[in-house]
């Protein structure tokens, strides 16, 4: 299962349509997981379109984003993969343990917020933050997250857009 990881898309300030880029990788794609500040249901609605989206809400993200249908915390299961996400994961220091702490279940917590691609293991979880497509700060490029998952392995990685 081909799965694409946004977070932190900003609409309609930073994302004024889904750009060609973030396009091109949606269309192949079986799920789509986005982890927050969407800031507009419409973002949803546009990539639901390319597949079936599951977000959750983020500190900038209004009444409509949780009338679309997105909760503050979210635990899936993806062909086999458990699946935790959060918009907020807190602090750098001590992420992982407190992780596995809040997500006892999960082999993977998606998060976003800090805009900072990441894919790290610890504690006996993994934390994957896809960066943002659209609102790079300080890092070197726009990112998403690519996944292959299949019968409960994930191969994952962060790719540039921008």
């Amino acid at each position: 299962m081909r799965v694409v990881v946004l977070s932190d898309t900003h609409a309609p300030r930073r994302w004024r349509g889904c750009p060609p880029a973030v396009a091109a990788h949606l269309r192949d794609t079986d799920l789509i997981l986005h982890a927050g500040d969407v800031c507009t249901a419409d973002v949803l609605d546009e990539l639901s379109a390319y597949a079936p989206v599951h977000a959750v809400l983020g500190n900038n993200d209004g009444p409509d984003v949780a009338a679309w249908g997105a909760p503050e915390t979210l635990e899936l299961t993806i062909d086999g993969l458990r699946v935790a996400m959060i918009h907020d994961s807190g602090q750098a220091t001590g992420r992982t343990a407190r992780m596995r702490r809040r997500f006892p279940e999960a082999d993977v917590v998606v998060f976003g917020h800090s805009h900072i691609p990441m894919d790290v293991t610890g504690d006996g979880v993994r934390v994957f933050n896809p960066g943002s497509p659209t609102d790079r700060r300080r890092q070197p490029h726009g990112t998403i997250g690519l996944w292959d998952v299949s019968g409960g392995e994930l191969q994952a990685r962060i790719v540039p857009v921008t």
